[in-house]
């Protein structure tokens, strides 16, 4: 297989690589060194910016770091630093064009506290407090790679005297700074074990809070698989609202072997960071551990930046608060770090429409809630299944009058959107106007783009980009907000008819909404 995709011009898929590490705290008995070891984070961070510029210009890694190239005359770094620069500032670019992001709009220290400073509405001690955090978040920041041939870590070296462990960092004019490395991280004794064996571990040094925090990672050998897909796949999906984690046991030919949920409001209760980080463990040994029992893989949507709204964009406080509580990223991260250190097979699966096929084919189907149907369809499609478009929402979709009342509701709602726009005089709710009229014209543009071709519509998706019109959005705006009267509805059961039948005689007679529906409904949110 790997020939085959050679020959046909696609990229080899990179080996994965399993990482562990630990976080501590530095104390530096030295004020000296303690100002010196600030100085390089400076430096450190305005190379790596500079780097990044110059990356978005087309300049070679070769070119950066060279002994006279300009970030070590700019910046006075060795040519170890130079390049971990560099490769740093690389990192930042890839993950924004895997996000879809335009890498020239990524603001160094962070956009939220960027666009708090530029708003000008603080003053007196918040304002210090947000001026010192973008200060440290745009230069406390050090970076070195371990390496075998050095015994460990040329530059930011671990050494153990009198029983303590010590952290010597090398300035890059021939001088160096120690600091006490204090910590109680679970792994300190695989980190010591490390240096004993002169094995390489990558650093960070951090700033928050005028302190300097480090973080040790290393490379481990990945687990023998003890469990793959072959068996079949435990698919799991994260909902912010309620707060829980949905789980789909999936065999091998597609069925629905089992689902659960695993609530994750505890872990919202959490009394602090530190606390929270525990509770997403337990939960990911959790999920690990039901892997390991059926002896499938994990399958999951491959991660993806989450827009959590920012105050004033008419998005609302609660779907903020939810947003910005909901530890997606970080949970799905610890899965697949254990998982991989199991022996557990990680799947991941483009997230396009898993939500909305879930909804609309499975919920209805098997009486499922919208979460697990939506961890069902990553699960098929971890498996290699494509989803077909049942033949009762086939003739739904051929069907004129159910096509020009939807057509109708949006026109409907999005007149009066625009005339409660037009008479609102308050910012935040304006723009929460304008996004659900936003909403009502894309709803209008895709039924208006299912009239064209016969051939444009698509009975199979596998969440990819294909030409044509996509028939399961089609469905969603057609019978969520219209006939359902919500755009994240709760119950879906009564799109049962219209799933095996493609009738909507329930709604056709008063060509109205279902109860509750209507332009004027409230519309429920879910991340």
């Amino acid at each position: 297989m790997i020939g085959e995709a050679a020959s046909q011009g696609r990229p080899r898929k990179k080996k994965e690589k399993a990482f562990t590490g630990a976080h501590a705290l530095l104390v530096f008995p030295s004020g000296e060194d303690h100002k010196a070891t600030l100085d390089l984070m400076r430096r450190f961070s305005a190379a790596a910016r500079y780097a990044y510029n110059r990356l978005l210009e087309g300049w070679s890694r070769e070119t950066l770091k060279r002994e006279n190239g300009p970030l070590r005359i700019f910046f006075g770094l060795n040519t170890r630093y130079a390049d971990d620069a560099v490769l740093k500032a690389q990192a930042l670019l890839d993950s924004a064009r895997e996000r879809g992001e335009d890498p020239r709009k990524v603001v160094f220290g962070g956009r939220r506290l960027f666009e708090t400073l530029r708003r000008r509405h603080l003053s007196g001690k918040p304002l210090k407090e947000v001026k010192r955090e973008w200060k440290e978040k745009r230069q406390g920041l050090l970076y070195s790679r371990g390496d075998k041939t050095k015994g460990g870590n040329l530059n930011l070296r671990l050494l153990v005297k009198e029983g303590a462990l010590w952290l010597r960092i090398n300035l890059g004019d021939g001088g160096y700074a120690h600091a006490l490395v204090k910590t109680r991280h679970p792994n300190l004794s695989a980190l010591v074990e490390r240096v004993y064996a002169s094995l390489p571990y990558n650093v960070e040094l951090t700033l928050r809070e005028g302190k300097v925090y480090a973080t040790f990672t290393w490379e481990e050998e990945p687990a023998p698989l003890a469990a793959t897909k072959e068996n079949g796949v435990l698919a799991l999906d994260v909902n912010s609202d309620p707060y829980h984690l949905a789980l789909a046991l999936v065999s091998p030919d597609g069925n629905l072997r089992r689902h659960l949920t695993l609530s994750l409001e505890e872990v919202d209760r959490a009394p602090n960071r530190g606390a929270k980080e525990l509770l997403l463990w337990k939960i990911a040994h959790e999920v690990v551990s039901l892997a390991l029992e059926h002896g499938v893989a994990v399958a999951t949507e491959r991660l993806k930046h989450l827009p959590k709204g920012r105050r004033g964009d008419g998005s609302g406080r609660a779907f903020r608060r939810k947003a910005h509580r909901f530890a997606y990223a970080s949970l799905l991260r610890k899965v697949h770090s254990l998982a991989r250190k199991r022996g557990v097979q990680v799947v991941e699966v483009n997230p396009q429409d898993t939500s909305t096929i879930g909804m609309l084919k499975y919920a209805p189907q098997l009486s499922l809630s919208k979460d697990v149907a939506a961890a069902y369809v990553i699960g098929r499609r971890a498996l290699g299944f494509k989803e077909k478009l049942p033949k009762g929402y086939g003739k739904l979709l051929g069907d004129g009058a159910f096509l020009a009342h939807a057509r109708d509701f949006y026109r409907t709602r999005a007149e009066e959107l625009r005339i409660q726009k037009r008479n609102e005089r308050d910012r935040s709710r304006r723009n929460r106007l304008s996004r659900e009229l936003k909403r009502a014209h894309g709803a209008l543009s895709l039924l208006s783009s299912l009239q064209g071709s016969s051939g444009s519509q698509r009975e199979v998706t596998d969440g990819r980009n294909s030409p044509g019109v996509n028939p399961w959005r089609v469905l969603r705006v057609g019978t969520f907000l219209p006939l359902l009267g919500r755009e994240v509805p709760r119950d879906l059961s009564p799109l049962k008819p219209i799933l095996f039948g493609g009738s909507w005689e329930g709604w056709r007679g008063g060509l109205g909404p279902h109860p509750g529906g209507g332009p004027e409904c409230t519309d429920v949110r879910s991340t």
